[in-house]
């Protein structure tokens, strides 16, 4: 298996960057924030993920160990491919993916384009015991009907969940508990 590769970005066609390694361009499938992040004529190193097909052989990059091991436990769900899990990274970074497993999220995994309910439903069964709490990320008691709200509201403002995750852990904690108060409060984050 090809575990990693360093070589220089000669080509960036769509939701792929052509990687020069040794002479022999390979082309790396990688998520959409690595790809946009880059430039031809930049070396780089990825760490990869050989899916072998019957019909094909396809390599999936990624900038950390730990996003090719995410890339990795999602391939674990059943119904989930190669293209599904990349999509879920483009989507989702590792931290949101802890945060949505730990706060028994699923509804942030529809986010990812191509997964429905029942898929996300099953996407957040499988990492429950698979993904491991780091400093900030560990488990906590799952979001109440109102920063539910709050996170829905700065979505629709056009922020990612991510970026709207990260406001609303920014709330104090003694702060009052009505939506439009946590929205502004959460907006503020953002402003700082």
């Amino acid at each position: 298996m090809i575990a990693s590769l360093t070589g220089r970005i000669i080509e960036k066609p769509p939701e792929s960057l052509i990687v020069e390694v040794g002479g022999i361009g390979l082309r790396v499938f990688v998520p959409a924030q690595l790809r946009d992040g880059v430039r031809v004529g930049e070396n780089l190193k990825l760490f990869t993920y050989l899916a072998v097909r019957e019909d094909s052989l396809t390599l999936y990059g990624f900038s950390t160990d730990e996003e090719r091991d995410f890339f990795t436990m999602l391939l674990g769900v059943n119904g989930v491919g190669p293209r599904l899990a990349l999509a879920g990274l483009s989507t989702l970074n590792p931290d949101a993916i802890r945060r949505a497993v730990f706060t028994e999220q699923a509804d942030l995994f529809n986010q990812i384009p191509g997964v429905g309910k029942k898929t996300a439903q099953k996407i957040l069964l499988h990492l429950q015991d698979k993904v491991k709490p780091v400093a900030g990320f560990e488990p906590i008691a799952a979001m109440d009907d109102t920063d539910t709200q709050v996170l829905e509201a700065l979505v629709t403002l056009g922020y990612s969940v991510v970026e709207a995750q990260a406001a609303l852990q920014a709330i104090p904690k003694d702060a009052p508990q009505d939506v439009e108060t946590r929205i502004v409060l959460a907006l503020q984050y953002f402003s700082s």
